[in-house]
């Protein structure tokens, strides 16, 4: 047991912040943008010798210094942040590791949910937790010759995700739809739930799905020990890829579709791996081509900016009657306040 104690770091300790930084480099490690509480373990002369972070239910940027590893400082740190994150209510904890580490992380309590090769491990601290939501999903399986499924953020639901769900039931006889629960979006998770179900209760092969915290978002996938951003969208699409085959697996899925976007680098090589690595496993992936309005492609960005602007006549051709009745309601004054409060609401 080391002798050091673990202290939070406050975002106005800019020298302890730089140290931060300066360590994480050191290990290979770029700080990432999305942390919500910092701790530090400090040796006699101050200075920072072992740290760690936390976003939501994950933890990140955990680094010990070259100098100092051996001393069970990480341990130490795991323990922190896993005592902080309980403190919070939070007990179900996530970690992205790279593959050398994730058995030291397996020793502290953490089970891998999926590896890429030489890239990232995906790890939870319970170890029947995606087994688990695996068994829920079974329990909604269906026969059929075209069991097709698509993933959706609808932030918020518009025309554009209606038409792409329409037209895969259209050409299957049963569409999972699995809509992300992570709240990491402008528009809340249970409105967003809410408004996608509302827009395609005309359909009725249709069964829908909360990702859980299974499948997520471009905004909270970690990107610190990632050498630049064109590796961090193919880590988080290798890895997001990894978990929707073994739901695909568990649901008998062999169709997957998705919507073109060629304005998104994102998107854009999201999908190029998409369209190498379904196939390989079984699963045909189907790109369709954004639907259109005056011209212009429908997007959520779009309906979020015209809503930024106070202009909510302009998304009437873009959204579903519940989409629009929704954010003309008394209901939507919040999430409308929140929006306009962005600086940017275009996110690609």
């Amino acid at each position: 047991m080391s002798e050091y104690s673990v202290s939070k770091v406050y975002p106005s300790d800019k020298r302890a912040n730089a140290a931060i930084e300066k360590l994480l480099l050191q290990e290979g490690i770029r700080r990432d943008k999305n942390l919500d509480y910092t701790c530090a373990v400090y040796d006699e002369d101050y200075n920072v010798i072992a740290t760690g972070s936390c976003f939501g239910n994950t933890l990140r940027c955990m680094a010990v210094s070259h100098e100092h590893q051996g001393e069970g400082l990480m341990n130490e740190i795991v323990s922190h942040l896993v005592q902080y994150e309980y403190n919070r209510k939070i007990s179900h904890l996530f970690l992205y590791t790279k593959c050398n580490s994730a058995k030291f992380f397996g020793d502290l309590g953490f089970y891998e949910i999926v590896r890429i090769e030489n890239q990232i491990v995906f790890m939870e601290n319970r170890p029947a937790g995606f087994s688990s939501y695996l068994e829920e999903l079974a329990a909604t399986k269906v026969d059929g010759e075209k069991i097709a499924a698509l993933v959706l953020n609808a932030n918020p639901f518009t025309l554009g995700h209606l038409y792409l769900i329409e037209k895969a039931a259209a050409e299957n006889d049963f569409l999972h739809v699995f809509m992300v629960s992570e709240d990491a979006s402008l528009v809340p998770f249970e409105i967003r739930r809410k408004l996608i179900i509302e827009g395609t209760a005309h359909l009725k092969n249709l069964i829908y799905h909360n990702t859980g915290p299974y499948i997520i978002s471009n905004a909270t996938f970690p990107s610190y020990f990632q050498k630049d951003d064109s590796a961090v969208i193919e880590s988080h699409a290798n890895l997001d890829l990894s978990v929707f085959v073994r739901i695909a697996k568990t649901l008998g899925i062999n169709r997957r579709y998705v919507g073109e976007e060629p304005k998104s680098l994102v998107t854009g090589i999201y999908n190029e791996i998409m369209k190498e690595k379904l196939p390989e496993n079984g699963i045909q992936c189907i790109v369709v081509p954004r639907k259109e309005e005056n011209g212009e492609v429908i997007s959520a960005s779009n309906v979020r900016q015209a809503i930024k602007n106070g202009e909510l006549e302009k998304i009437k051709n873009l959204v579903p009657d519940s989409t629009y009745k929704f954010f003309t309601s008394p209901a939507a004054a919040n999430v409308i306040e929140k929006i306009q409060s962005t600086g940017n609401v275009i996110h690609y």
